[in-house]
């Protein structure tokens, strides 16, 4: 309780933009809405807040039971750069996941900076090579997850409504914000040099 309080879970539960309730039976498409989160908070991988694409990804299986407990129960990994061949055209998916409860794949691919919404058009494609090529007659539609760096929620949404595919768009944070009340009491860069200043040890006076 205290961890997910800490990490606002109840603000960040079922907040990514998706074009879900447009795409998804109910009450399939809830349940999936229910899934998402925004933002994903990857401070756990120890990166800066500058790190590039490829780096986030290995970060993310380095650590894969955290990232695991981020995504929440349901998720089973299947692998990384997933290899698909299309038309003789080789192509690579960030990472693949199955969800036990929604019962479908979840492919999920990571922008390094703000989204854009020809990102879409590159996961609806991963979507519908799933679907002809790994998806099981009794599973559920894949589902896509984009992550990137920011995103216009407007933008966003717009792009998602356009495509006939289930997905969903969410941020991510590699650096957690402090609490405002913390981040308040906590004394500035200058406090901290004249504190240090003023413990260092006068140098002894020259004696004649």
């Amino acid at each position: 309780m205290e961890q997910n309080l800490a990490s606002r879970l109840h603000e960040r539960q079922g907040a990514a933009v998706t074009n879900f309730a447009l795409r998804l039976p109910p009450p399939h498409s809830a349940l999936a809405q229910e899934t998402l989160k925004d933002p994903y908070l990857f401070d756990f991988l120890g990166l800066a807040d500058d790190a590039h694409e490829r780096e986030i990804e290995n970060a993310l299986i380095r650590h894969i039971t955290r990232f695991l407990i981020e995504l929440d129960s349901g998720f089973a990994y299947v692998g990384r750069q997933f290899r698909l061949e299309v038309g003789g055209d080789e192509f690579f998916i960030d990472l693949l996941f199955y969800h036990t409860r929604l019962k479908c794949y979840v492919v999920i691919e990571i922008k390094g900076g703000a989204f854009k919404p020809e990102h879409i058009g590159q996961l609806n494609f991963y979507l519908s090579a799933i679907n002809a090529q790994v998806k099981a007659p009794d599973d559920k539609p894949t589902i896509g997850l984009l992550l990137c760096r920011s995103k216009n929620s407007i933008v966003a949404q717009y792009a998602v409504n356009g495509i006939e595919k289930p997905i969903g768009i969410a941020e991510f944070d590699l650096l957690r914000d402090l609490p405002v009340p913390l981040a308040e009491n906590l004394p500035s860069i200058e406090e901290i040099e004249a504190e240090f200043a003023g413990d260092l040890p006068n140098e002894p006076e020259a004696q004649s």
